[in-house]
């Protein structure tokens, strides 16, 4: 069995260099990779292309990234809760290609199994399907989308062993699962990695096949969004 652990957050981004794509999972803040976020923040990484369903908060996730003016193209589906994201895009200061976010889920699974472009119906006769190649398939008009192509995945999973298989809590299983294996290289980090064997076969939601490097996380935040909470 090949053992996929690495010893810190720094050893799982080693490679890592400028103007390179990089794929994060999570939905708004649940599930971001925050220890790979962190340091990519601190590695000073500059004109990366950030594929991400969207880029967190101002001053959390991806939001981290934006403020150091790291990033030089988002590819999301919404700007969310993120006033700077949505400022640098109005003032032209950052390229952002917005994609229906069913797109941008299953263009991240072609490129997990292999599949280099598929049509959907999304996006037809919209802006999102100016300059792509159309076709009809039974009397419905289809958009034909390519699959992403990534150098680094940055992945956040509750559990993993040390052969990369992971398990993902809750709402933290969105794009994560996707993600992992569509890029060159995908990292995972975990709340907690157990020994190769420990986990339960039937409750593995990704297998290690599809992980090069994976490691235990610390210092994990899991902020909200937005609290609501109910009137007394």
């Amino acid at each position: 069995m090949i053992i996929k652990t690495v010893r810190s957050v720094s050893e799982a981004l080693n490679g890592v260099s400028d103007s390179m794509t990089m794929m994060f999972g999570g939905f708004g803040l649940s599930g971001i990779p925050e220890n790979a976020i962190s340091e990519l923040v601190k590695l000073g990484v500059k004109e990366l292309t950030c594929i991400s369903n969207n880029a967190g908060v101002d001053d959390f996730g991806l939001g981290l990234l934006l403020q150091k003016k790291q990033i030089k193209k988002m590819i999301s589906s919404y700007v969310g809760e993120n006033a700077e994201f949505e400022r640098q895009m109005l003032s032209n200061e950052l390229d952002v290609e917005l994609i229906p976010q069913g797109t941008l889920a299953e263009r991240c699974r072609a490129a997990q199994a292999g599949f280099p472009a598929f049509y959907t119906p999304a996006g037809y006769g919209t802006e999102v399907a100016e300059g792509k190649e159309t076709r009809e398939f039974n009397g419905k008009m289809y958009v034909l989308e390519k699959a992403f192509e990534a150098d680094f995945a940055f992945i956040k999973a509750w559990k993993g062993d040390e052969a990369g298989n992971l398990i993902f809590k809750g709402t933290a299983r969105n794009f994560n699962p996707n993600m992992c294996g569509a890029a060159k290289i995908t990292v995972a980090e975990v709340e907690e990695l157990v020994p190769a064997g420990e986990l339960d076969p039937n409750q593995i939601h990704i297998p290690g096949i599809f992980v090069q490097r994976i490691f235990q996380g610390v210092d994990y935040e899991k902020r909200i969004e937005q609290l609501t909470v109910r009137q007394r």
